[in-house]
Formats: C-alpha cells, structure tokens, sequence
C-alpha cells in the first residue's frame, strides 16, 4: 500500500530533522559515510567548476560580459562548496564547540591541550598569568603611579 501525500511529507520532515541534529547517525542510515559524501560533493563541485570556466570563457568570448559574470559566480560557488566539503571533513568536529545558539563556533586555532593551572607548558616566564592578565597588571600599575 503506498504512503499517501501527508504520510510521504511527514516522513521528509521526520529525515530533514533527523539529518540536521545527528547527521553522522543519519548517514549511518543510509548507509554512506559522511566521508563518501564530503567526496561526492566534492566531485560533483569540481565538475560545475568546470561548466563555469566554460560558461566564463563562452561570455569573454563572446563579449556578453553578464555571461562572463555569471560563469564567475558559478566558479566561485562552486569553490566554496568543494573547499567546504573537502576541510569539512578533515577538519573534524573537533575544531568547533557548541554554543547556546544552536551555531557551531570556531576555536579560533588554539588547541586545547592537557595545560595545568600553573601554567607550566606556557613559555613566557611560567608565571601561571596569561598574556593579558600581566597587560592588565601593567596598565594598573601606570594608572597608580599618574602615568596615564
């Protein structure tokens, strides 16, 4: 018996939901990896790359210039969406941590190693301060003694 129009858009919205909070478990359902994935997008990026070039040189070529600009975009976009795909993977969840927002947030690059309270793997004295505590201390110390 097949699934009537509300059961089939009901389903839809049931994966749609299921792929956006746990998309490794989704994956996992469907049964590709998220790394098959990463490298279909990839592909499949790479080959709109290739119809940008073409459309780009088709509109230089044929002085359409707005041809010409639309190839761009379509190289660029495209770019993006391999680039993504490719350091998406790579990358990891391990560079992002969650925030209340819902939305991802970059570490920024800094790496969260085993560092002990006193500081001891910090080159700079050892001191357990970090940089900005020791700039604080320093403006304190001018603002005290009349400098600024």
């Amino acid at each position: 018996m097949p699934l009537s129009e509300e059961e089939l858009r009901l389903l839809e919205q049931m994966e749609r939901a299921l792929v956006e909070e746990d998309p490794k478990f989704a994956s996992t359902l469907r049964g590709t990896t998220l790394r098959q994935a990463a490298r279909r997008r990839a592909i499949l990026a790479s080959l709109v790359f290739a119809i940008g070039v073409a459309v780009l040189m088709t509109g230089a070529i044929s002085g359409y210039w707005q041809i010409g600009i639309v190839g761009f975009v379509v190289m660029l976009l495209s770019a993006t969406v391999g680039l993504t795909a490719l350091r998406g993977h790579r990358a990891g969840s391990e560079a992002m941590t969650a925030h209340p927002s819902g939305l991802g947030v970059i570490d920024g690059g800094r790496a969260r190693r085993g560092r002990s309270k006193s500081g001891g793997g910090r080159s700079g004295g050892g001191s357990g301060h970090s940089f900005m505590d020791t700039l604080r201390a320093r403006w304190r110390r001018r603002r005290d003694q009349g400098g600024f």
